[in-house]
């Protein structure tokens, strides 16, 4: 279904609301090129077919440039595009069969209502208006019936949304709630981890033993070449005689000639390497033939240099512990798995409810910070996504939490002090205004749903690709 199909929003309805809100009366059109009256259907909902036409209509009022839709499709902006068409059809039908209905007269006053046909008194120019017409290559009855459909469209969203309000009682409740100081008490897990210098050789022949397979990185013997002009035939500058060396040597690859058949003609001295895993950014070259390496043999660009290599051998190794870059690594793997081990066991701990205040105490010692969160938007002291998960916890409970920086607390609840506000308060309204709108996405979200199981959406995918070969 069209859910399916639509993998550019969440909501259908949702992305039909947002424009009907936010799009203009009517834009210039084009599409001249690909045939007016074209009734080849593009896509078919239930027994109402979608036509080409209907599509390039639609195309003209996105606002969209031609460019815009040649450069981006392979990011599929044909798809989005002609989703976003589908599921205002969609909604043509709902209001179909909802027998929704609007006058004329409602329209014209619309039209007369609208700014852009007033003059500087605020007053309805007929002048303007035909004016507006005329530039658009529009007729008054397309307009106001492009008009009609609009306001019938957000008269289905009104029906859908209606009764989409929360009783003054929850809004207040939440709105205390979210905006209470909660007390707490809180320390640094880094107090009680144990440190990096503490672990012993023995501790990480253990750990490196446990985790052998895991621990394995792919190493490479190879040999290489660097080629520029100097190198190649004895220049400084680039000239076509370099480039046409450097096609022979490429065609030569891709007919299969070996490394050593390519080192015939080429009087260079062979880099070799051993034992490479990618190392320090001064490896430039090595670290590139590594993440390059998926041609045994090949001819790759660095810069102003070419490096033609050669991959002598692959394989997998255990951590060389006399290097002291990776004795280092591993020290840190060592030292991650510790605390993660202790965060582990307390989480459990917690959620076992076999962690109480002397655990606590125990733990903190004499470390623990006193604190109060202010609001559940109050992130001073930890990450946001772990304020709203104190605030959903009862008093006396415990919890990890972390802050910005991705440092552990253990967090204990204290209290929760309800602050007095004022319904006048800004704070206040938008977070009413906040709540009205997510209630409403909500009953969207589900109305999108009984669309997705009423309709059933095909696709012509052939005229699909003749619309974007159009642009091509």
């Amino acid at each position: 279904m069209i859910s399916t199909f639509r993998k550019f929003s969440s909501s259908k309805i949702a992305a039909v609301f947002v424009f009907l809100i936010a799009a203009p009366l009517v834009f210039a059109g084009f599409f001249g090129g690909f045939g007016s009256n074209n009734q080849n259907n593009i896509a078919k909902i239930n027994k109402t077919n979608i036509t080409t036409q209907d599509f390039i209509d639609y195309v003209n009022q996105s606002g969209i440039s031609q460019d815009v839709i040649r450069n981006n499709l392979d990011n599929n902006i044909i798809e989005e595009l002609l989703s976003g068409l589908i599921s205002i059809k969609l909604i043509d039908l709902e209001v179909k069969d909802f027998n929704l209905s609007i006058n004329e007269t409602t329209i014209l006053k619309n039209i007369k209502q609208n700014k852009n046909f007033h003059d500087e008194n605020g007053i309805f120019q007929r002048i303007k208006y035909e004016k507006f017409l005329l530039s658009k290559n529009m007729s008054a009855p397309m307009f106001e019936l492009q008009l009609k459909n609009r306001e019938l469209q957000k008269h289905l969203f009104d029906f859908i949304g209606a009764g989409t309000i929360i009783p003054t009682f929850l809004l207040n409740k939440k709105f205390e709630e979210n905006n209470s100081t909660l007390k707490i008490e809180y320390f640094n897990m880094e107090n009680v981890y144990k440190k990096k210098e503490e672990y012993t050789e023995n501790e990480i022949q253990i750990f490196i033993k446990e985790n052998k397979d895991q621990l394995k990185r792919e190493y490479i013997d190879f040999e290489y070449v660097i080629l520029n002009p100097k190198t190649l035939i004895g220049i400084d500058d680039f000239n076509q005689d370099f480039f046409d060396e450097i096609d022979k040597i490429e065609n030569k690859i891709s007919q299969g000639d070996s490394f050593e058949t390519l080192m015939e003609n080429i009087d260079l001295d062979i880099i070799v390497v051993n034992e490479f895993s990618p190392g320090s950014n001064e490896q430039e070259y090595e670290n590139l033939i590594y993440s390059k390496k998926s041609s045994k043999t090949d001819l790759i660009e660095s810069g102003d240099d070419f490096l033609l290599y050669n991959i002598i051998r692959e394989y997998d190794k255990a951590p060389n512990l006399s290097n002291e870059k990776t004795y280092s690594e591993l020290k840190e793997l060592v030292y991650q798995k510790g605390k993660f081990e202790l965060n582990r066991k307390i989480i459990k701990q917690i959620q076992d409810k076999k962690f109480d205040n002397s655990n606590f105490n125990e733990l903190v010692g004499y470390n623990k910070e006193y604190g109060s969160l202010n609001s559940i938007n109050d992130n001073e002291l930890f990450d946001i996504n772990s304020v709203k998960m104190l605030y959903a916890l009862p008093i006396n409970s415990f919890a990890l939490v972390n802050n910005s920086a991705n440092e552990i607390y253990l967090v204990k609840i204290i209290d929760l002090n309800k602050n007095l506000f004022n319904k006048e308060d800004e704070n206040y309204k938008n977070f009413v205004k906040n709540q009205l709108i997510n209630s409403r996405k909500s009953i969207l979200a589900a109305y999108d749903q009984l669309l997705t199981s009423k309709y059933q959406v095909e696709l012509n995918q052939k005229t699909i690709e003749r619309v974007k070969n159009y642009f091509r």
